[in-house]
């Protein structure tokens, strides 16, 4: 089994790595949606890589997940409070939004902010702004994840940014590439090309699913990818979120079925941001993601900016601990 966390201030010092890695921490995700490899040659050569030395983890993996066709908001110089009910205005004199949303959006859709902790309803809609009624507010932050609810946009696999910091891979130590959003086995085919021009054919591909196109081409995906990522975040924005159990049970279920690893991710502690005890409910769903074949658990914010990133590695892998005991007996 393998735990990772996802790289951020709470655990950018090496010290507290070396304490995540003898809690049973196998390996780091870093998010690139709002980063590079540059910006993060501090933390990888100053603390990351030198904790996995101290600790004798040689075999730590260091997964890159990259920007690929996920949509963002742009740059903001203050947060803008969005209150129910007001309208808000994405575009030209407003929220920067990729042109691709002003292009597809149209009157009546619901565009989801911040992996749905924001919720938006285009009212008018023309080439160069989109008017918006705010259904669900509070603040919004630069570089938040958008998408149109119900749209299939017709973005590139891999962003430059993507191609930029895959040209830095090997030199960093990378084992695994995170490719968000893939939509069919042609944007896991695209990525593989790109490797094998760098020379990086060894990096293990991990395919995020996380919307309906990714479910809807999911056999061959499987059969392009290494592994399969469980991306409930944006899946559960994609979806209604009561639909997201038994899309994930079955996930799982087809990826045992074909022997393909998989991860799971997204909210696993997401309490945890805040308080040193999960939920019974967190721990029940760890619990049970190992029951149903997962081969790697991910916490994301939970390390990336909450309080307690050695704590919530470590409720991870006894939780995770004992649902692998349980099922010893029976393998």
């Amino acid at each position: 089994m393998e735990y990772y966390a996802t790289l951020g201030d709470p655990c950018a010092k090496q010290d507290i790595l070396e304490q995540m890695f003898r809690t049973g921490m196998t390996g780091v995700r870093l998010n690139l949606s709002h980063t590079s490899l540059t910006q993060c040659t501090p933390l990888l050569e100053r603390a990351y890589w030198p904790a996995a030395r101290r600790v004798g983890r040689r075999d730590a993996h260091l997964i890159l997940d990259l920007q690929g066709p996920e949509l963002r908001v742009g740059e903001l110089p203050q947060p803008v409070p969005l209150r129910e009910g007001l309208d808000i205005l994405l575009g030209e004199g407003g929220v920067p939004v990729p042109p691709i949303i002003l292009q597809t959006a149209r009157r009546g859709q619901q565009i989801s902010v911040d992996d749905g902790a924001l919720l938006l309803e285009v009212r008018r809609t023309s080439p160069t702004v989109l008017l918006c009624r705010v259904l669900r507010g509070g603040p919004l932050l630069s570089k938040k994840s958008l998408s149109v609810l119900g749209a299939e946009l017709d973005t590139p696999a891999l962003t430059p940014a993507d191609l930029e910091n895959l040209a830095m891979a090997d030199r960093f130590g990378v084992t695994h590439i995170l490719q968000p959003f893939v939509r069919n086995r042609q944007d896991v085919e695209t990525l593989r090309e790109n490797l094998d021009s760098l020379g990086l054919s060894h990096l293990q591909v991990m395919a995020k699913i996380e919307n309906q196109q990714g479910l809807d081409h999911l056999g061959e995906i499987m059969h392009a990818a290494d592994q399969i990522c469980i991306a409930r975040g944006d899946l559960g924005n994609s979806i209604p979120l009561w639909k997201l159990p038994a899309i994930q049970k079955d996930v799982a279920r087809r990826c045992r079925e074909r022997n393909k690893p998989f991860c799971l991710v997204t909210q696993l502690l997401w309490s945890m941001e805040q308080r040193p005890v999960p939920t019974r409910a967190e721990v029940c769903d760890i619990y049970n993601g190992v029951l149903d074949g997962a081969s790697a658990l991910m916490l994301t914010g939970e390390t990336a900016a909450g309080k307690w990133p050695v704590q919530a590695m470590g409720y991870l892998v006894k939780t995770a601990g004992e649902a692998l005991r349980a099922v010893e007996p029976c393998s």
